[in-house]
């Protein structure tokens, strides 16, 4: 039985996908379609209905527009640019250095608004004419904007952590956020590392620094940006206040700096409510389906089915981890993240915790391997904009991101291997 429903879900699934259907569409027909070949009608479609809102029932799920509100009110609150200039002064002296300041303005930019997009877009607009004007290459600076957009995807608060913790049976949120935080911090360190290379041979310039006044002016400037991290991280991991009420600071937070900054004004506020709904309303419908599809294949008994077949193909753990990380990471080039997260954390789960692996742990791995799709096509949202923002072809910027590609798949082996990189700060904090 297994093997039949396991043919008809992904078989409808991939067809549906090949002829166009929407991800979240394609989900929930193969998932209706599966029961009904094995329940009467109208079980099958009443079971549907109900897990369908049964699947977004859930206090935590509010902290995801409430993060989503607060990242698009941080990207239209002036926060950008104090945050660019902050990352100047930390990386002036070195090669290239504006490709580093863009690299750690992703990091701190994308930890505020949890978006690669919002990254890619913020920093590209702010970063590529700056370059331009230093004889920088275009496709150079796109490689490295797009290289390092994902950072805002695993350096907490993440959208995407919060989906794993839901779909994973309740995960600790404070303890995958503080996970999150070595990862992000090694996949920026590698894309820097390649950065200064390929700097030091096209012989790009270093910025002068700024005097000791202009110095502490920068840093004290972007001090209330980054508080943001430290409160909410802070409150959440210190038991202040949950997820979902840390968003909720995290937004009236964000309001009240960019009315600071003079940078948010009345006209923007329904583009920006517009733009949540928007965003919040496609992640939502990809839960719902994805906990469709999950309860699908938990009544059919396919992750028990997939788990024995990987072990039957061997019971080494290297082996297997090296099986996961391949699909996860082929997934992630034609799948957006979070229908990935929701359809393959079920199936591989039970796999990782069978041969002992954190829960913790595995969904960095997962959300690591799943952010490397950003940045490469067909579907990579990172490199559209990136390239958009800097003005050049997707084509001439693919050759220029492969030292980029292989330095971020060295750094995620480097977390399946090493759990302390994922585990080291939620056992200091005691999560």
């Amino acid at each position: 039985m297994e093997v039949v429903a396991g043919i008809i879900l992904f078989t409808t699934f991939f067809l549906l996908l090949i002829f166009g259907a929407p991800i979240a569409i394609a989900i929930i027909l193969s998932s209706v379609i599966t029961f009904l070949a094995a329940l009467p009608f109208d079980v099958a479609i009443l079971t549907s209905a109900q897990r369908m809102v049964t699947g977004i029932d859930n206090f935590t799920m509010l902290a995801i527009p409430l993060f989503v509100l607060s990242g698009i009110i941080m990207n239209n609150g002036g926060i950008a640019f104090r945050l660019v200039n902050f990352a100047k002064l930390l990386v002036g002296k070195l090669p290239g250095s504006l490709a580093h300041t863009n690299v750690v303005g992703n990091m701190l930019f994308g930890a505020i608004a949890g978006s690669s997009v919002a990254s890619a877009a913020a920093m590209g607009r702010i970063m590529t004419p700056m370059q331009t004007a230093k004889g920088y290459k275009r496709t150079y600076s796109a490689a490295v904007n797009i290289a390092s957009a994902p950072t805002g995807l695993i350096i907490p608060p993440s959208s995407v952590l919060i989906v794993y913790s839901l779909v994973s049976g309740g995960t600790s949120v404070a303890a995958l956020f503080m996970a999150g935080y070595i990862p992000g911090i090694l996949w920026g360190i590698a894309v820097m590392i390649v950065a200064y290379f390929m700097a030091k041979k096209e012989n790009y310039p270093v910025s002068n620094l700024p005097s000791l006044r202009d110095a502490l002016y920068i840093v004290w400037s972007a001090i209330p940006s980054l508080l943001l991290i430290v409160i909410v991280i802070g409150g959440i991991v210190g038991g202040i206040f949950t997820a979902t009420e840390g968003a909720a600071v995290a937004v009236l937070y964000s309001v009240l700096l960019s009315m600071i900054y003079k940078g948010l004004k009345i006209k923007d506020i329904p583009s920006i409510f517009k733009e949540t709904i928007e965003i919040t309303g496609m992640i939502l419908f990809l839960i719902t389906a994805s906990a469709l599809f999950s309860l699908v294949m938990s009544y059919m008994g396919l992750p028990e089915a997939i788990s024995k077949s990987l072990l039957s193909i061997t019971d080494n753990q290297i082996g297997i981890i090296l099986i996961m990380l391949l699909i996860m990471i082929l997934v992630g080039t034609f799948m957006d993240i979070t229908p990935a997260v929701l359809i393959f954390t079920p199936i591989f789960l039970p796999v990782a915790t069978s041969f002992g692996m954190d829960p913790v742990h595995f969904g960095m791995i997962v959300c690591f391997a799943l952010c490397i799709g950003n940045m490469t096509p067909p579907v990579g949202s990172a490199l559209f904009v990136g390239c958009s923002v800097a003005n050049v072809k997707i084509e001439e910027v693919i050759k220029t991101l492969l030292p980029y590609f292989a330095a971020v798949i060295v750094v995620l082996i480097l977390v399946a291997f090493i759990p302390q990189l994922s585990l080291f700060l939620p056992n200091l904090f005691g999560l």
